[in-house]
């Protein structure tokens, strides 16, 4: 029988922080740990191998929905390598139209930094994009102040999301804009 493994132990074997560990547990992709007489999580080498499952399925991108289904087929010998494969392939399409989207943001992007001189004046025709259709008179009069720990997180690794905006969105009517309609 192997020994088992404290949480710290067995984070380090997986190559997850121990906090990760708390959280999958929480979420339900592993289940809730064995405890010691004094209380302390107890974990062996099936749990660890959840673990790198986990850790390994996350570098490639896939929701926490899609790894609980990953898991789910993993450990269902009767599976098809067709359902695994269906998985994946959802999610390659998925992120084949995130990287055309970040594509289109990075094209309109690149002509907002384009179009702008980068001097000393005070006009910048980032700002003139960003705004447009917006009346100069209902221009901000404050500079925004953002609360620390008010920003979303991201759902499966906890981390802060760098835009509470819909950026795609955005991106889109400026790309519209760019492509010959005449300003307003």
């Amino acid at each position: 029988m192997t020994p088992l493994m404290n949480i710290g132990e067995a984070a380090a074997a997986a190559g997850v922080s121990a906090k990760m560990v708390r959280h999958y547990e929480q979420i339900g992709l592993l289940p809730a740990a064995e405890r010691s007489e004094s209380g302390y999580r107890l974990y062996g080498e099936r749990e660890v191998s959840v673990l790198r499952f986990i850790r390994q399925s996350r570098r490639l991108g896939f929701s926490v929905a899609q790894i609980a289904e990953l898991i789910g087929l993993w450990s269902d010998s009767r599976r098809s390598s067709r359902e695994v494969k269906a998985v994946a392939q959802r999610h390659l399409a998925d992120l084949e139209e995130k990287r055309r989207e970040i594509e289109q943001m990075m094209d309109g992007l690149s002509v907002l930094v384009q179009a702008c001189h980068g001097n000393d004046q005070p006009h910048c025709a980032i700002l003139d994009k960003l705004s447009l259709h917006s009346p100069a008179q209902h221009q901000p009069e404050h500079k925004p102040q953002l609360r620390k720990g008010r920003l979303p997180r991201d759902e499966a690794a906890g981390e802060r999301s760098s835009s509470p905006i819909d950026l795609m969105a955005w991106m889109r009517g400026v790309q519209v804009h760019q492509a010959g309609q005449p300003e307003r």
